[in-house]
């Protein structure tokens, strides 16, 4: 459905509260009379069918905000579509929920509350971070004695009452979890858009929040690559020590094993980084898999090469640009906790992103909408963790596959 909207004279009255952001390619844009300029009229109207309200603007400037506020709401009777993600602290999610936002077009970034929050919102997506719902901030868990991983500390009774009334296409008061300073803070409004994405710990975790959502991903990061990402992050990033990673990695483990890990046999596609398998105690190179179950409504798995085949392919480095110790890539039929899947993978790392098209030619059923849109979007992210690997590479087609999967449902 398209939003309609029209522009008539009016007197002035303040512009309702919106986010702003560029305007998506979908839905689309419909005016019924066209307008060069909003600094030309007075005091305009516009008027959604989707959100049946009227806002009454002043400037261009209020115009382009009326019209995103338009953009991003739901058609009548629509509901969004609910991903989850689930993976680990510092195993990627922030970079890869960007790669999702993205492919719908827009710019991304935080929710403008004018304070710390955790959501991410574009034209037409919303990502909502399940720290959240901790149910204790960082002084209460030293009190606890209990991780954040540790499902007591985290309340799942308001997490299913919100990601249920958010499917219902209704606002909610999120809590925000401020991760600088580790409190509870102020409580934020979150307006349902048409793609909702709870990214976090323990989105499978609850039964009951597990069946609200359409599609599942989860990042597997095997423990030797979790060390040198920490790192990475923590260190450079945040300050810490080398040994203050190690100590929170060995204090969480336990709990991670016993919540977290579990959550991935629930998962309908899952992307697993681990070390190469071409060269001894490469630290700087990467094997990735790319777990799709099969049979999952709206969901056809990507393909290299031939469907249900077995393969191992290098690419001609003519044509792919690759270092020591080399670069392959394969598919392999399996099983996912009982489930058949198809794995595609890529072990090792390329040189020159714009000469992935090649790699692409190989590969069908991407979600991608033209040929080259695959290498279009990992160079709009040149230079972000991934864009040399397969972990960017599958982060972009999983991406790619959840825009299908929207449009299908």
């Amino acid at each position: 459905a398209c939003a309609n909207a029209y522009v008539a004279p009016g007197v002035f009255a303040p512009l309702a509260a919106s986010r702003t952001g560029a305007v998506s390619q979908r839905p689309g844009m419909a005016l019924r009379n066209s307008v060069s300029s909003a600094a030309t009229l007075r005091a305009p109207v516009i008027k959604s069918e989707f959100v049946g309200n009227t806002f009454r603007v002043n400037t261009e400037a209020q115009l382009d905000q009326a019209l995103n506020t338009i953009k991003m709401s739901l058609a009548d009777g629509q509901k969004p579509v609910i991903i989850g993600l689930a993976a680990d602290s510092g195993c990627g999610k922030s970079t890869f929920m960007r790669r999702v936002t993205a492919c719908f077009g827009g710019e991304v970034k935080l929710n403008d509350i004018g304070r710390e929050t955790n959501t991410l919102i574009s034209d037409m997506t919303t990502v909502i971070c399940l720290d959240d719902y901790h149910s204790n901030d960082r002084a209460g868990r030293k009190v606890s004695g209990l991780t954040a991983l540790n499902p007591k500390e985290n309340n799942f009774d308001l997490m299913f009452e919100q990601v249920k009334a958010i499917k219902e296409g209704k606002s909610i008061m999120k809590p925000i979890y401020n991760h600088v300073n580790g409190t509870l803070d102020e409580v934020e409004e979150i307006k349902p858009t048409p793609i909702v994405i709870f990214e976090g710990l323990h989105p499978f975790y609850d039964e009951r929040v597990n069946e609200l959502m359409d599609f599942r991903i989860y990042v597997d990061i095997t423990p030797e690559v979790k060390f040198n990402w920490k790192v990475q992050r923590d260190v450079e990033e945040r300050g810490w020590t080398v040994e203050q990673v190690e100590e929170q990695i060995n204090q969480r483990k336990p709990d991670f094993d016993a919540y977290i890990d579990p959550q991935k046999k629930k998962a309908d596609a899952i992307i697993e980084v681990l070390p190469t398998e071409l060269e001894k105690d490469n630290k700087k190179q990467l094997k990735v898999n790319y777990v799709q179950v099969k049979g999952v409504e709206n969901f056809e798995p990507s393909t290299l090469f031939d469907a249900g085949s077995d393969i191992e392919w290098i690419p001609n480095k003519e044509k792919l640009s690759f270092s020591k110790p080399g670069l392959k890539l394969f598919q392999k039929q399996t099983e996912w906790f009982g489930k058949p899947a198809q794995v595609i993978g890529m072990d090792g790392n390329f040189d020159k992103l714009a000469e992935l098209v090649y790699v692409e030619k190989a590969f069908s059923e991407t979600g991608s909408k033209f040929f080259g849109e695959v290498t279009q979007k990992m160079v709009e992210y040149d230079g972000q963790p991934g864009s040399s690997d397969g972990t960017g590479l599958f982060q972009t087609i999983c991406s790619l596959k959840v825009r299908e999967i929207y449009e299908k449902i």
